[in-house]
């Protein structure tokens, strides 16, 4: 690919835009973001890439034969979603190695469109995630029956998480809503007087709202030098904690549990 027309050129930006707005959108660091998104573009032929971050925004410059081409895109939160990061790697790893150019542009365009965006099956997420929260608790002396009720708690919590989330509900909403319930479900050990210790089926029912993957990316962020990006996640993941801590007040003052004070 010797000459690049304009037209090249923006299907190249929009291909190296893209790249990056996935990236971002399913829990990349931003040194990946901007290195895979850089690497596509040189890969393709340009002769520079730029590529700027905000929380919720990207910016890419492509620069070719002294022509430059700028595009911003919106970035929308979605699950986090390793198998897609290792897709979309993967094929800039391909697109570097190729070595005939001929019509290269359009099979890495057709990579993109036929990525694998499959996820297991919320059921199954939903047992997993409910199985965890039990392992937890027993694991911190819980007796059977505390294990079975944070089991339920769990599974039940993760199929409203992903419920909500499916209908684009507000992220602090559904973190709100999940951990009420979750922790509703769990403090029925205080109610009834169930177990050994109900303060280990509160606690564990509400382990999967720990964002610790967004609290690794905002420190990775920040200790790389993308201060602005990882500044904008740590306060995300400090809201959806104080989120939480609001769910669970909220189904612990509902039910009157007296170890609260009531």
């Amino acid at each position: 690919m010797t000459s690049i027309s304009y037209v090249q050129q923006q299907r190249i930006t929009r291909l190296c835009v893209r790249c990056g707005l996935l990236l971002m959108q399913y829990g990349a660091e931003s040194a990946v973001v901007v290195d895979l998104s850089k690497r596509l573009g040189f890969a393709l032929g340009m002769s520079s890439v730029e590529c700027s971050l905000n929380f919720n925004a990207i910016t890419l410059t492509t620069i070719c034969n002294e022509r430059c081409i700028t595009t911003t895109r919106d970035t929308i939160n979605q699950s986090i979603n390793v198998n897609l990061l290792v897709q979309i790697q993967q094929i800039v790893n391909k697109t570097e190695a190729t070595v005939d150019r001929n019509e290269l542009i359009d099979r890495t365009t057709l990579a993109f469109d036929e990525l694998d965006k499959t996820v297991y099956p919320t059921w199954l997420v939903s047992i997993f995630v409910g199985a965890s929260c039990a392992a937890f608790a027993y694991l911190n002396g819980g007796s059977w029956s505390i294990t079975a009720v944070t089991f339920i708690a769990g599974m039940v919590a993760m199929f409203t998480r992903i419920y909500l989330a499916k209908h684009h509900f507000n992220p602090f909403i559904t973190v709100i809503v999940t951990a009420f319930i979750a922790s509703l479900i769990g403090a029925t050990t205080y109610y009834f007087d169930i177990g050994n210790n109900a303060d280990i089926a509160v606690a564990s029912s509400v382990l999967l709202l720990v964002p610790s993957f967004p609290l690794i990316n905002s420190f990775s962020d920040i200790l790389k030098g993308y201060v602005n990006i990882g500044v904008g996640r740590a306060v995300f993941t400090y809201m959806l904690t104080l989120s939480a801590c609001v769910g669970i007040v909220m189904a612990l003052v509902l039910l009157r549990i007296q170890h609260w004070g009531f």
